[in-house]
Formats: structure tokens, C-alpha cells, sequence
């Protein structure tokens, strides 16, 4: 708690929350900020909203304003993306804004940035990301009133987090709650004890009559323990949605937020099925999400196959069913196992979170973005945050969102393959091609009216007819400002940091060819990515120039081909040569040809002892974005490297994932596989690997919007549906999701109602033999020719 006086020095906080509300005193900002001396409340009084509008339409505005004593016109030195003068439009409360906006629209005139909400604008405006310096205001009862805040970029508070997990009836009855990583562990449990039963030892258990008596100790827990964040596994989505639900049902009000406050769910504008469950104070951060947003990957992000995948446990008790009886049986007759199971979840997540650092990066993030801590999308919100205040003090203010039409650029090159199999292969990456490219070449959206309506001589030309100025710019000194921290930050080993910098870095060129974004300019990202198109065809001239062969290209990586086999000491010598030269002459060609500094880079990425290029299937086309090596690191360290084939999806059986680096793993390695290839066959056909025939696909529509083309997955999942409806189970799989299921010579059948015999042929003709031949026939041999002498196979 906070001493009632206003310390000096100033308070050191990190913003949790942020929200905004108009008032009749003017708009009223709050901010929920973890500090070292606990959780403090920010709120500034009368704060003044502000939008834009060009300067010729001021007459009309100032009709609109006529007898508005809340609003006001002024004079400033600003200018629009038209290159034409603008005035500021002050607002008492913000909701005004919106409203002029909405009377203006038919007259064909517009407000610019009346979008911009006060909480974000205070901030961003301040250079504020995550971190502030509290200084001045009045100090009560742990709320700062009016007072000023600064940026402390460097400041990181221990956050005091609670892992919740709930356990329900198939139907969504609350029968637990379980609380782990405060001071208690604890569940709460609807119901009485049994007599007799186990008395659990490393956590409490406390009984409730009713839902409602839960509910309110929830209230009461949350508010005594006072934690900052809630952490756990599709939390959002499930658990704080039954917990509303069941609450609802109850009649009792559900208060997890600060200052006991309800969650003030909304609806995602593109999707209503998913929910946001904002709260005063505190966060709520779904381990799904974080690990997706921290570029983690699984093939299923299931609590239990990510718990297997990075702790090398879980708790599984059968698929999903088995699971909702097994909770069923345990509720009945052994509640204190129920309660370790529930717990057994919150105590999985606490570890997720810990050994992927997701909080780590989730405040990195944060810090970076300037978004809130659960805020695991945003990069156009990101990219704003950075860019308005910077354009402001270069003299523009925003277009709005649809100001320019059009269609977006090209993506990045991708080079026509070789397909075949190599030796020595080597594999070249420009470092952060976009920024890097950002950052050469001055793109930048103010940097382009600059250079369109300026008469300056010396601008930088571009694609399709861009011209962009060299002084004037604010997008190339962001870029360099996250570069040299994410340098910092790999230097001193914060691995979060430096993730959260490169992944917001990346994002900024895609946001400038996202139509949703108010800087979307087709020119600007084609300024991007066309360059990008020039550099890997520049590369590539380059190499060849040097006798090497251009095998393939994507985006930012060249494969060159070195012709002969070399000792892994020879491919990456020849590859730290090509790196020097290639650096080295694209320094001194942009300077001597256009005067600019460079900051592209290639770096030596992987040297190939075997690598293999298929070609598209039934055809003898080269394929993109799939290939597979045996690479070999600096100290001779041998990895199989998978990029686009089966082995790499998920969405193929493991029967043929498995084949497939089977038979690439001796092929690479100059192995015998002639008789492998039939063995394995022939296994499969006598019922070795039945448990490697399970298909997983995603169901990404309802299940009646699938009409003309009815797939395998849909078929099976409409079987499973049925199924459960005759067995007086929920339905699974009608507004998608995903499915599990075997082809049998009835056809495709989920795992749930599998009861055919298994179609071995179609695993032999549509998993394996395409993958064999794909690797066979370059060899001059085919899957049918090494499988044949097993007759009983046909």
C-alpha cells in the first residue's frame, strides 16, 4: 500500500489495464499500474479529446460546432497526406468527436484520427509503451489523481500471477475451481466431503452448498490475494466464460477485476464467437495465445500434448470422452481426486509459462508494442502507437482507414526451382530483409509525400514510380531504434526482449499492405517488397557470376548449389567468402549509385551436405517451399531439416511423416533402402502401425455449410456427431474444430465410432507410394517396382 503523500522520487509503474469514460466534467482516463509497492490507480481528470480537419472545410465545421461551448477550432502547423493545412478540433468529452465524424460523413468531409482513444493517445503521444514514471498528482487510498506520467522503458516489476483452471459436467455445471501459484494453493468444490476420503496434502480443498457460495469466495479470494495476472489454458474462451455463465445462472455477480469489478466482455469485430474479458486491474493471458504470439508451434496446442511436448508430462485419461466420464466418476465418488486433477492443469500452465518465459515475453511484448499485456495481436495498433506522435512532429496528421484503394503489392520473390538432389548446398538469408530494407531505402509513408509534393532533386527513387524523401521520415528511426535494442538485448541474453523486438520489427511492412491500416499504401509496400524481389535476383546474378548455381530462392534466402561435393570446412568457407562480397558490394553500389548507406545484410544460414528438391507432383516442375537436407553445423553436427513435405505438416498421418524421413534419412546417408521401403509397406498392410494411421484435420466451417464438396474430415465428423447424439452426448464438431479419424473400407470414420476394418491400400496408395515416388523416381526407381515381390500387398 501507498503511504498517503505524494513521494518523491517519482513512482515507477507498469500499466496492467487502461480505459477511458466520458464524464460530465470532460473524459476521465484510468490506468492500473503494477508497482513495487503494490497495485496502483491512475486517474486523470478533463482530459481534452482531439481530431483533425483540413482547413478549407472550416466554415462548415464551425456551423456544425455553432452554440458548443465543449468544442473549439485552432490553428495549427500540421498538414494532411494531401499536403493541405489542418485544424485541431478540441472536444470536452471524446464521444463528440464521433459524433461531428457522423455529421460530417455526407458532406463528404473528414475527421482524421478522431478514431485515436484518449488512453492510447495520452500515452503515445508521451513515447509511453508499458513503463511509467509517476510524478506529482494526489495520492489516496492507493489512487493517483491527476497526475503526470513519463516513460521508464526500463522498469520490470514481479508480477503476481494465479493459474486458474476449472473443472465442469459435459453440460458446463461448475463442480471446481482451482487456484495455484499465490501463497495458497486451493480449490474450491461444490458439494460435501465423503466420508473417509483422502484429505489432499499440498494444496487446501474448500466444500460449498451451491454454485452461488462459489462464486462469492471466488469474489472474496480474488480480492483478498490480489493478484495481477490470471494465467490459463484457453481462459478466456472457457473457463472466465463458464464461470460468467454459471454465475449468471446463479444470480450472484461475478467479480474478478480490482475494486471488485465485473469483466466487460465484448465480442471480437470480426469473429462473435470469441470474447475479450477486459477487467479494472488485472490481466488475463490464455497460454494458447501467448505461445502462438511467441512463434511456438504443435501440432496440437491441447494442454496435454504441449505439457508432453516441453515438460515431458502430462496427465492424460483418455480422449475426450473417457476424460468427461472419468471427471463425472470423481465428482461422484472421490472429489479430493477431482480437486488434484483440477490442480494438476494450473500447476502444468504455471510450468508452460515458466520454461517458454511466456510472461517474459508477454511484458517484452508489451514494453515493445506499447499494447496491453494480453494484447497478442495489434501489429497495426503497434505500429501506430510508434508512428502517429513521430508524424505529428514532422507536421502531418493520419489519413483514415480506406483513404487509399487499391490492391496490395506482390509478396516476396519466389525463385523458380531446380528440383533434384544435391551436395553441398548452401544457404544464404538476408538479416531482417524488410527493416533492413526500411531502413536503406528510406520507405516511409510521410517520406513519400515528401518526396511526391516536395521539389526537392535529390529524392530517393523507388518502385513503380515512388519517390521518397532523405530528410524527412519517421519509420526508417523507429526501425533503427528497435534494431540497435534488439542488438542490446541479444547481447545481454534476453531472449523475450529480443524475440518481442524481432517479431514487431517483422510486422511493420505488412501493416503497410493491410488495407485495415490507416497508413495502406499499394506503393509503399511494393516499395518493400519489389526491392526485395531485385535483391534475391541480384544475389542470385551474383553467385552465378562466381560459377555457383542459384538452385532456389524465397523471399529472403538464396540456395546456391556448389556443383561438387566439399568437406563441410570447404562449403563454409566458400560461404563466409560469398557473404563478405556479397556485403561488400551491395555497400559500395548503393553509395556510389544512390548515396545511401546500407544496411542490408546476408548472413550464411545452413550448409546442406545432401539436400533434395522435389517437384511438384505430377509434373516435373520444381515446387517451392518444400524441400528437406541433411544439414551440418561449424562442428560437423549432423539434423534432417523438413520445410513444406508431409514430414513437416501435421495434417498427413504419422505413418507417412514417419516414412517419409525414414526413406530420406537413408538416401541422404548413401543407406540401403530398397528393403526398408518394402517392409515397411508390408507392415503397415499386416497391422504393425495401426496406431499411425490417424488423420487430424480442421473442420474451419460449420458442419451444414458443407454441401458440394463433403471431405473425409466432414464425413467423419457428421459420424461422430451422430454418435454422440445417439449416445446422449454434446455434439462435437458443428460449429468446427477438429477431428480424428481412420479410412476404413467403409470409408472415413472417426476414432469415437470407429468400426470398420481399415483400408490398408488407401494408406498405401495415397500416403506412401507419393511420397516414394517423389524421392524414387529421380533415383530411377518406384515404389510399386520395390513393393511388388510382396504379392499379398495387392
Amino acid at each position: 500500500m501507498f503511504p498517503d503523500f505524494v513521494p518523491a522520487p517519482p513512482i515507477l509503474g507498469f500499466i496492467l489495464t487502461r480505459n477511458w469514460r466520458d464524464t460530465s466534467a470532460g473524459t476521465e482516463i484510468e490506468y492500473w499500474l503494477a508497482t513495487d509497492a503494490g497495485p496502483l490507480k491512475v486517474v486523470l481528470t478533463k482530459q481534452t479529446s482531439v481530431a483533425f480537419v483540413e482547413a478549407h472545410h472550416k466554415a462548415v465545421v464551425q456551423a456544425q460546432l455553432l452554440g458548443s461551448s465543449d468544442m473549439y477550432l485552432k490553428e495549427l502547423e500540421l498538414k494532411s497526406f494531401q499536403n493541405l493545412p489542418v485544424l485541431g478540433i478540441y472536444a470536452k468529452q471524446f464521444r463528440q468527436l464521433g459524433k461531428l465524424a457522423r455529421a460530417l460523413q455526407p458532406q463528404g468531409i473528414a475527421l482524421y484520427e478522431a478514431d485515436v482513444r484518449p488512453h492510447e493517445r495520452y500515452l503515445m503521444e508521451r513515447f509511453i509503451t508499458a513503463g511509467v514514471e509517476v510524478h506529482g498528482g494526489q495520492l489516496a487510498n492507493s489512487v493517483c489523481t491527476d497526475c503526470k506520467l513519463l516513460p521508464a522503458p526500463d522498469f520490470r516489476p514481479k508480477l503476481k500471477l494465479v493459474s486458474l483452471d476449472i473443472e465442469t459436467s459435459q453440460h458446463q455445471a461448475l463442480y471446481s475451481i482451482a487456484l495455484d501459484g499465490m501463497a495458497e494453493r486451493v480449490v474450491f468444490m461444490l458439494g460435501e466431503p465423503e466420508d473417509g476420503a483422502a484429505v489432499p496434502t499440498d494444496f487446501a480443498m474448500h466444500y460449498f452448498a451451491s454454485r452461488k457460495a462459489m462464486i462469492e469466495a471466488l469474489n472474496d479470494w480474488f480480492e483478498l490475494h490480489d493478484p495481477d495476472v490470471i494465467i490459463g489454458w484457453n481462459l478466456v474462451q472457457f473457463d472466465l466464460r463458464v464461470l460468467q455463465k454459471n454465475a449468471d445462472d446463479a444470480n450472484v455477480p461475478l467479480l474478478l477485476g480490482r475494486e471488485r469489478k465485473p469483466m466487460a466482455w465484448r465480442a471480437h469485430s470480426g469473429k462473435q464467437e470469441y470474447l475479450f474479458a477486459p477487467m479494472p486491474g488485472r490481466v488475463a493471458i490464455d497460454g494458447i495465445e501467448a505461445l502462438r504470439a511467441a512463434m511456438w508451434s504443435f501440432p496440437s496446442f491441447s494442454l496435454e500434448n504441449v505439457a508432453q511436448q516441453l515438460l515431458g508430462e502430462g496427465k492424460d485419461i483418455g480422449n475426450a470422452y473417457d476424460k468427461m466420464a472419468e471427471i463425472e466418476r470423481r465428482y461422484q465418488e472421490d472429489k479430493p481426486a477431482l480437486a488434484a486433477y483440477n490442480i494438476k492443469d494450473c500447476d502444468l500452465v504455471l510450468r508452460i509459462f515458466d520454461k517458454a518465459k511466456l510472461l517474459s515475453f508477454a511484458m517484452e511484448r508489451a514494453h515493445t508494442t506499447g499494447l496491453q499485456l494480453d494484447h497478442f495481436g495489434g501489429s497495426i495498433a503497434a505500429f501506430s502507437h510508434h508512428y502517429l506522435p513521430r508524424m505529428h512532429r514532422l507536421g502531418y496528421v493520419a489519413p483514415n482507414v480506406g483513404d487509399v484503394q487499391g490492391k496490395s503489392s506482390p509478396g516476396g520473390y519466389v525463385m523458380d526451382s531446380k528440383p533434384g538432389f544435391y551436395d553441398s548446398v548452401l544457404v544464404l538469408d538476408y538479416k531482417s530483409l524488410y527493416p533492413s530494407i526500411i531502413r536503406t531505402f528510406l520507405v516511409d509513408p510521410v517520406g513519400l509525400i515528401e518526396g511526391t509534393y516536395s521539389d526537392a532533386t535529390d529524392s530517393i527513387q523507388g518502385p513503380l514510380d515512388t519517390l521518397f524523401s532523405r530528410d524527412t521520415h519517421a519509420l526508417p528511426g523507429i526501425v533503427t531504434s528497435l534494431w540497435k535494442a534488439r542488438d542490446e538485448a541479444k547481447r545481454n541474453k534476453n531472449e523475450p526482449l529480443s524475440q518481442a523486438l524481432k517479431l514487431v520489427m517483422n510486422s511493420f511492412a505488412g501493416v503497410l499492405g493491410a488495407s485495415e491500416c490507416r497508413f495502406f499504401n499499394p506503393k509503399l509496400i511494393s516499395a518493400i517488397t519489389l526491392r526485395g524481389h531485385a535483391m534475391v535476383k541480384a544475389t542470385r546474378d551474383f553467385v552465378e557470376q562466381r560459377g555457383y548455381e542459384a538452385i532456389y530462392g524465397d523471399t529472403d534466402s538464396i540456395f546456391i548449389g556448389l556443383k561438387k561435393t566439399h568437406t563441410n570446412e570447404q562449403a563454409h568457407a566458400v560461404a563466409a567468402e560469398l557473404v563478405k562480397d556479397i556485403n561488400a558490394w551491395w555497400t559500395q553500389t548503393l553509395r556510389e549509385e544512390q548515396g545511401l548507406e546500407c544496411f542490408l545484410e546476408i548472413e550464411f544460414d545452413t550448409h546442406f551436405k545432401k539436400f533434395f528438391m522435389p517437384t511438384i507432383r505430377g509434373s516435373d516442375v520444381g515446387s517451392k517451399k518444400r524441400y528437406a537436407g541433411l544439414s551440418v553445423d561449424a562442428d560437423g553436427n549432423e539434423a534432417m531439416i523438413f520445410r513444406g513435405l508431409e514430414m513437416a505438416r501435421s495434417d498427413w498421418t504419422l505413418l507417412a511423416r514417419q516414412f517419409q524421413d525414414g526413406l530420406l534419412s537413408r538416401v541422404f546417408k548413401g543407406e540401403p533402402y530398397q528393403q526398408w521401403v518394402a517392409e515397411y509397406a508390408q507392415a503397415t498392410v499386416a497391422g504393425q502401425k495401426d496406431d499411425l494411421l490417424v488423420y487430424r484435420k480442421r473442420l474451419r466451417h460449420h458442419l451444414d455449410e458443407y454441401v458440394k464438396n463433403v471431405p473425409p474430415q466432414v464425413r467423419a465428423a457428421r459420424i461422430a456427431d451422430a454418435y454422440n447424439e445417439k449416445m446422449q452426448r454434446p455434439l462435437q464438431y458443428q460449429n468446427g474444430g477438429w477431428i480424428q479419424y481412420v479410412m476404413t473400407t467403409n470409408g472415413p470414420e472417426p476414432l469415437e465410432a470407429h468400426a470398420s476394418a481399415i483400408d490398408y491400400e488407401h494408406y498405401l496408395t495415397k500416403q506412401l507410394q507419393p511420397i516414394a515416388d517423389a524421392i524414387l523416381v529421380p533415383l530411377g526407381e518406384s515404389f510399386t517396382e520395390l513393393v511388388s515381390p510382396q504379392k499379398q500387398l495387392f
